[in-house]
Protein backbone atom coordinates (compact mmCIF):
# COMPACT_ATOMS: atom_id res chain seq x y z
CA UNK A 1 0.00 0.00 0.00
CA UNK A 2 2.89 2.35 0.80
CA UNK A 3 4.37 1.79 -2.67
CA UNK A 4 1.08 2.56 -4.37
CA UNK A 5 0.66 5.75 -2.33
CA UNK A 6 4.25 6.83 -3.13
CA UNK A 7 3.71 6.16 -6.84
CA UNK A 8 0.44 8.13 -6.79
CA UNK A 9 2.21 11.08 -5.12
CA UNK A 10 5.00 11.00 -7.71
CA UNK A 11 2.51 10.92 -10.59
CA UNK A 12 0.49 13.77 -9.03
CA UNK A 13 3.66 15.82 -8.52
CA UNK A 14 4.71 15.22 -12.13
CA UNK A 15 1.30 16.34 -13.42
CA UNK A 16 1.42 19.50 -11.30
CA UNK A 17 4.98 20.34 -12.37
CA UNK A 18 4.27 19.67 -16.04
CA UNK A 19 1.95 22.67 -16.05
CA UNK A 20 4.77 24.95 -14.88
CA UNK A 21 7.18 26.60 -17.25
CA UNK A 22 10.11 28.91 -16.84
CA UNK A 23 9.70 30.55 -20.24
CA UNK A 24 6.51 32.29 -21.21
CA UNK A 25 5.30 31.24 -24.65
CA UNK A 26 4.18 33.65 -27.33
CA UNK A 27 1.69 33.00 -30.07
CA UNK A 28 3.89 34.87 -32.57
CA UNK A 29 7.67 35.27 -32.96
CA UNK A 30 9.22 38.22 -31.18
CA UNK A 31 11.71 40.41 -33.04
CA UNK A 32 14.90 41.05 -31.09
CA UNK A 33 16.67 44.31 -31.80
CA UNK A 34 20.27 43.95 -32.92
CA UNK A 35 21.42 46.20 -30.07
CA UNK A 36 19.69 44.01 -27.46
CA UNK A 37 21.43 40.74 -28.45
CA UNK A 38 23.70 39.86 -25.49
CA UNK A 39 25.21 36.81 -27.22
CA UNK A 40 26.57 38.43 -30.39
CA UNK A 41 24.40 36.31 -32.66
CA UNK A 42 23.95 39.18 -35.10
CA UNK A 43 27.68 39.90 -35.36
CA UNK A 44 29.49 39.40 -38.66
CA UNK A 45 32.10 37.25 -36.93
CA UNK A 46 31.95 34.07 -34.86
CA UNK A 47 31.10 34.89 -31.21
CA UNK A 48 33.92 34.23 -28.76
CA UNK A 49 36.70 34.38 -31.39
CA UNK A 50 39.16 37.01 -32.49
CA UNK A 51 36.92 38.25 -35.33
CA UNK A 52 37.01 34.90 -37.15
CA UNK A 53 34.69 34.45 -40.13
CA UNK A 54 33.46 31.42 -42.00
CA UNK A 55 32.13 31.83 -45.51
CA UNK A 56 30.36 29.08 -47.37
CA UNK A 57 29.99 28.33 -51.06
CA UNK A 58 28.25 25.68 -53.08
CA UNK A 59 30.42 23.03 -54.68
CA UNK A 60 29.39 20.29 -57.12
CA UNK A 61 29.66 16.65 -56.11
CA UNK A 62 28.84 13.79 -58.44
CA UNK A 63 26.21 11.23 -57.43
CA UNK A 64 24.71 8.32 -59.37
CA UNK A 65 21.30 9.23 -60.78
CA UNK A 66 18.31 6.94 -61.38
CA UNK A 67 19.60 6.00 -64.86
CA UNK A 68 22.96 4.79 -63.53
CA UNK A 69 24.93 7.78 -64.79
CA UNK A 70 26.76 10.47 -62.84
CA UNK A 71 25.05 13.80 -62.19
CA UNK A 72 26.28 16.92 -60.40
CA UNK A 73 24.52 17.99 -57.20
CA UNK A 74 25.44 20.94 -54.98
CA UNK A 75 26.83 20.79 -51.47
CA UNK A 76 27.62 23.68 -49.14
CA UNK A 77 31.23 23.72 -47.94
CA UNK A 78 33.48 26.28 -46.23
CA UNK A 79 35.27 28.66 -48.57
CA UNK A 80 37.84 28.18 -50.00
CA UNK A 81 36.91 24.56 -50.71
CA UNK A 82 39.49 21.86 -50.11
CA UNK A 83 39.53 18.39 -51.59
CA UNK A 84 39.07 16.86 -48.14
CA UNK A 85 35.94 18.90 -47.27
CA UNK A 86 34.27 18.35 -50.64
CA UNK A 87 35.03 14.62 -50.73
CA UNK A 88 33.83 14.45 -47.13
CA UNK A 89 30.46 15.75 -48.36
CA UNK A 90 30.52 13.22 -51.21
CA UNK A 91 31.14 10.36 -48.78
CA UNK A 92 28.02 11.35 -46.84
CA UNK A 93 26.04 10.21 -49.86
CA UNK A 94 22.75 11.56 -51.14
CA UNK A 95 20.34 13.34 -48.83
CA UNK A 96 16.96 11.83 -47.97
CA UNK A 97 15.28 13.97 -50.63
CA UNK A 98 17.87 12.97 -53.25
CA UNK A 99 17.47 9.31 -52.31
CA UNK A 100 13.71 9.56 -52.77
CA UNK A 101 14.37 11.03 -56.24
CA UNK A 102 16.44 7.95 -57.17
CA UNK A 103 19.97 9.18 -56.49
CA UNK A 104 22.52 6.79 -54.95
CA UNK A 105 26.26 6.62 -54.41
CA UNK A 106 28.62 3.99 -55.74
CA UNK A 107 31.06 4.74 -52.92
CA UNK A 108 30.74 2.33 -50.00
CA UNK A 109 29.09 3.80 -46.90
CA UNK A 110 31.95 2.51 -44.74
CA UNK A 111 34.73 4.05 -46.89
CA UNK A 112 37.15 5.87 -44.59
CA UNK A 113 39.16 8.74 -46.05
CA UNK A 114 42.50 9.16 -44.31
CA UNK A 115 43.62 12.16 -46.36
CA UNK A 116 42.83 14.06 -49.53
CA UNK A 117 44.77 16.91 -51.07
CA UNK A 118 45.68 18.49 -54.40
CA UNK A 119 49.30 18.86 -55.51
CA UNK A 120 50.25 20.13 -58.99
CA UNK A 121 46.61 19.82 -60.12
CA UNK A 122 46.52 16.10 -59.17
CA UNK A 123 44.17 14.91 -56.43
CA UNK A 124 45.73 12.42 -54.02
CA UNK A 125 43.42 10.26 -51.90
CA UNK A 126 44.42 7.91 -49.13
CA UNK A 127 41.64 5.52 -48.10
CA UNK A 128 41.58 2.78 -45.47
CA UNK A 129 39.91 0.19 -47.74
CA UNK A 130 40.29 -0.51 -51.47
CA UNK A 131 37.64 0.16 -54.10
CA UNK A 132 38.69 -3.07 -55.82
CA UNK A 133 36.37 -5.08 -53.56
CA UNK A 134 33.34 -3.44 -55.22
CA UNK A 135 31.54 -5.00 -58.21
CA UNK A 136 32.91 -3.82 -61.57
CA UNK A 137 30.05 -1.43 -62.46
CA UNK A 138 30.08 0.09 -58.99
CA UNK A 139 33.88 0.46 -59.15
CA UNK A 140 33.62 2.45 -62.39
CA UNK A 141 30.99 4.77 -60.97
CA UNK A 142 32.90 5.23 -57.69
CA UNK A 143 36.08 6.20 -59.55
CA UNK A 144 34.01 8.54 -61.73
CA UNK A 145 32.48 10.18 -58.67
CA UNK A 146 35.92 10.82 -57.19
CA UNK A 147 37.49 12.08 -60.44
CA UNK A 148 34.70 14.48 -61.39
CA UNK A 149 34.22 15.84 -57.88
CA UNK A 150 37.97 16.32 -57.47
CA UNK A 151 38.15 18.07 -60.87
CA UNK A 152 35.75 20.74 -59.61
CA UNK A 153 38.05 21.40 -56.63
CA UNK A 154 41.21 21.84 -58.71
CA UNK A 155 42.47 18.32 -59.48
CA UNK A 156 42.35 19.08 -63.21
CA UNK A 157 45.09 16.61 -64.15
CA UNK A 158 43.35 13.62 -62.50
CA UNK A 159 43.43 11.62 -59.28
CA UNK A 160 45.62 9.02 -57.62
CA UNK A 161 44.17 6.70 -54.98
CA UNK A 162 46.30 5.10 -52.30
CA UNK A 163 45.37 2.47 -49.74
CA UNK A 164 47.55 2.73 -46.65
CA UNK A 165 50.08 4.64 -48.77
CA UNK A 166 50.19 2.12 -51.64
CA UNK A 167 49.11 3.48 -55.05
CA UNK A 168 46.16 1.58 -56.52
CA UNK A 169 45.42 0.70 -60.14
CA UNK A 170 41.93 2.09 -60.76
CA UNK A 171 39.44 0.58 -63.20
CA UNK A 172 38.48 2.82 -66.15
CA UNK A 173 35.44 2.56 -68.46
CA UNK A 174 37.58 1.16 -71.30
CA UNK A 175 38.49 -1.84 -69.10
CA UNK A 176 42.11 -0.80 -68.53
CA UNK A 177 43.57 0.05 -65.15
CA UNK A 178 45.61 3.17 -64.42
CA UNK A 179 47.21 4.84 -61.43
CA UNK A 180 46.25 8.33 -62.69
CA UNK A 181 42.65 8.69 -63.89
CA UNK A 182 41.54 11.93 -65.58
CA UNK A 183 38.21 13.56 -66.31
CA UNK A 184 38.51 12.51 -69.96
CA UNK A 185 38.78 8.86 -68.87
CA UNK A 186 35.41 8.93 -67.09
CA UNK A 187 33.57 11.53 -69.20
CA UNK A 188 31.24 8.95 -70.71
CA UNK A 189 29.85 8.09 -67.25
CA UNK A 190 28.06 11.45 -67.21
CA UNK A 191 24.39 11.65 -68.12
Amino acid sequence: MKRLRALALIVLGAVVLSGCTLVATNATPVRIAVGQDPYGLFDQTIPGTNHARVRFITQPVYIVDATGHLAALSRIVPSPPTLATVIGQLLLGPTAIETSAGYTSALPTNLVMISANVRNQVGYFNFATPLRSLPRAQQLLAVGQLVLTAFAVGATRGIVVKIAGVTQHLLMPNGARATLVTKGDVQRLLN
